[in-house]
């Protein structure tokens, strides 16, 4: 089969393990040239060995902290010498930094930690907004750059405020309210971008078997990486500014 996508380049970040190793498999037998961000550089090595052995050549690990702005210019540094553009990037590295049975009702607000509402803004939002400022640039060499932030449903303001969605009464504060400012950036920045070829869309994996997810997820692991995919191989009329999941829409 012709490799469609043969000279893309990806970057996907927190790509060792879980949702983002699943990406990085999928843009991998899609042809793209993927490069692995993992804070653990002996685990980043191991998943691209792992990607190679399943056939897929074109991969490399770099270390990289999402939360360490020098990592975000080594980085930058590393594509622009080695491929001179970026044709994807997948903000997928996060944190869920809360207790909370999804299996029944809870609400973390009142009790929450300050710190680790700053730990997890830090990782899930700060950091992301820092990151693709410093790789926009790369991503304007692309002819037709996407960037995809991996969000979730519990960011959905409109779900948590309807009593009768599945997500009413599960409320993990931090997290949830970490995913709606991310929701907010990739609004903001796909409407910055409008008449570009980038688009920039928000990402729902699904409530995947992780070690985030829980063992109580009705999602099997392979199936985490599907929607960032798609949103990563949008042709040139596929949406921008948007929030789905495996094709359809989520309410903001």
């Amino acid at each position: 089969m012709q490799n469609k996508q043969s000279g893309k380049v990806a970057f996907i970040t927190g790509a060792n393990k879980g949702i983002g190793f699943e990406t990085a498999r999928g843009l991998g037998k899609l042809g793209f040239t993927v490069v692995i961000g993992s804070r653990d550089a002996g685990r980043g090595r191991a998943a691209a060995d792992k990607l190679r052995s399943e056939g897929i050549e074109s991969v490399e690990a770099v270390r990289f902290d999402v939360t360490r702005p020098g990592d975000h210019k080594e980085v930058a540094r590393h594509l622009q010498d080695r491929y001179g553009k970026l044709d994807v990037l997948v903000n997928n590295a996060g944190v869920q930094l809360e207790d909370g049975d999804f299996t029944s009702g809870f609400n973390t607000t009142s009790t929450g930690n300050p710190d680790i509402l700053r730990q997890t803004f830090d990782t899930n939002f700060f950091a992301v907004v820092a990151l693709t400022q410093t790789l926009l640039p790369l991503i304007r060499k692309a002819p037709a750059g996407r960037i995809v932030n991996l969000s979730s449903i519990l960011g959905s303001l409109t779900l948590h405020s309807d009593p009768s969605s599945g997500i009413y009464a599960k409320k993990v504060f931090a997290y949830d309210a970490s995913k709606t400012a991310l929701n907010a950036f990739t609004i903001h920045l796909a409407q910055e971008l409008r008449g570009t070829t980038i688009k920039v869309n928000s990402a729902h994996p699904g409530w995947v078997r992780t070690e985030m997810g829980g063992s109580n997820a009705p999602l099997d692991l392979s199936e985490g990486g599907k929607t960032s995919v798609q949103l990563a191989t949008l042709p040139d009329d596929g949406p921008t500014g948007g929030y789905f999941h495996l094709g359809k829409p989520l309410p903001w």
